[in-house]
């Protein structure tokens, strides 16, 4: 983990707007789909408030429904970072959670194997190289992304581990902050609405 010395109110995470898939639980990784009418107009309300904020990079996930809640959030030019795409969920791409407990009872991303996917160890490694480039960054990083990869990247920040990220629900169109409060990494501002 990288040392977050002088990261005050550094990270900040924006979960993509509303897609089809989002809005019926579906697990969606590597399937790039659009925002949905109600995901772009929420993803243009994170404009106003994100105007006011200076930050030194502006990152985002390359699959398309982050690209373009950055767009719409006033980020067009934000640089595209593959270490924040979606955990990848292999088999279980395009499932519900109650549709995979069927075969595999209590499963869950945090906690259990995804065929063909990525482990959590996987997620941990890309997620940490995030962390290092925020805190290498002079000023504010501003990141949009997916929900299980922000939570997992919350919990990296924090020096947990990814399965703890399980802890941090995340809507779509939201805005979190993390800091450093006196050396110690925090959570500043969760899943707020714009």
């Amino acid at each position: 983990m990288a040392d977050h010395e002088g990261a005050e109110d550094q990270l900040w995470l924006v979960r993509h707007g509303e897609t089809e898939w989002s809005a019926s639980g579906r697990h969606t990784s590597t399937t790039d789909l659009p925002l949905t009418g109600a995901g772009e107009a929420a993803a243009r309300t994170l404009a106003g408030p994100l105007a006011d904020v200076d930050f030194a990079q502006v990152l985002t996930s390359p699959r398309q429904r982050a690209r373009h809640t950055a767009e719409l959030a006033g980020f067009p030019d934000a640089e595209v970072d593959e270490d924040l795409a979606e955990w990848a969920y292999g088999e279980y791409e395009g499932l519900t959670t109650v549709e995979i407990r069927r075969t595999v009872p209590d499963w869950t991303v945090w906690t259990s194997p995804s065929p063909g996917g990525e482990s959590a160890g996987q997620v941990a490694e890309r997620l940490d190289r995030v962390v290092a480039r925020t805190v290498a960054a002079d000023g504010r990083t501003l990141v949009f992304a997916h929900g299980h990869s922000l939570r997992a990247l919350a919990a990296r920040w924090l020096g947990l581990d990814v399965a703890e990220g399980r802890h941090f629900a995340l809507d779509t169109s939201t805005v979190s902050v993390l800091g450093v409060d006196r050396g110690t990494p925090v959570v500043r501002r969760w899943n707020a609405l714009p």
